[in-house]
């Protein structure tokens, strides 16, 4: 595997992991937005690794949520970034996946019921990872919910992702949106899988640090074997829509 730093529009940094060797052809691209902690990109970087081990280019951007407009300028521009760069990875910008954990589940979710936000632009599918669909969305300023009852997009592919044992914020939550999503006629797949808030990302929290740290627990590893499957799946079943 491959790690480069590379840098946004905005002077955000990005991780792009890519594989060792150079695919045959274009391989999937997903862009994975960490959560509230102001520029932890570095989170990621083991459900990254994961990804690219199963055949996708990968980027993780960093983004401010106590930035005046909440991040939102940060997260638009990471997609730009990663359309305009993703062919030079090695990746195919056609088969592009917007995935967010924690408060950025709520940010990529809305940017593929919102195709306003960026001309038009839609992700193949959208992941959203431990997410609460009932907040304002840092890339719209709107609840997805509310995104979603307004929409008149058409539907992409959504995958959610939670843990049973998350106590930030309740599996209850995507429960509750895939079957919103459901009713509206998006096409949902909930994964509930048995770790934590932090486990789905496979990590865990460290209070000294106060942030989230790689970790080889057992759940968590699970947890991030089934995100980095789901983000996977959703390349494969998405198709790029405008």
């Amino acid at each position: 595997m491959i790690k480069t730093l590379a840098k946004g529009e905005s002077g955000k940094l990005i991780d792009v992991y890519q594989p060792g060797e150079r695919p045959q052809r274009p391989l999937p691209v997903v862009l994975i937005w960490h959560g509230l902690g102001p520029d932890e990109r570095d989170i990621l970087q083991s459900l990254a690794e994961e990804v690219v081990a199963r055949g996708a280019v990968v980027f993780a951007s960093d983004w401010r949520s106590d930035a005046p407009d909440g991040g939102r300028a940060d997260l638009l521009n990471s997609i730009r970034f990663v359309l305009a760069q993703a062919a030079s990875f090695g990746g195919d910008p056609e088969h592009f996946v917007l995935a967010g954990w924690s408060a950025g589940a709520g940010a990529a979710i809305s940017v593929a019921l919102r195709p306003e936000l960026l001309d038009g632009w839609r992700p193949v599918a959208a992941v959203g990872i431990a997410g609460h669909y009932g907040l304002p969305a840092r890339t719209t300023g709107e609840t997805p919910l509310d995104d979603l009852a307004v929409t008149s997009a058409a539907p992409v592919p959504i995958r959610l992702i939670h843990g049973t044992s998350d106590v930030i914020l309740d599996v209850q939550n995507s429960r509750d949106f895939a079957e919103v999503l459901a009713a509206r006629g998006w096409p949902v797949h909930l994964d509930e899988v048995a770790t934590d808030h932090a486990g789905v990302i496979m990590t865990a929290y460290n209070p000294e640090l106060n942030r989230c740290v790689s970790t080889a627990s057992p759940s968590a590893v699970q947890g991030g074997r089934v995100t980095a499957e789901s983000l996977i799946l959703a390349a494969e079943t998405g198709t790029a829509t405008k």
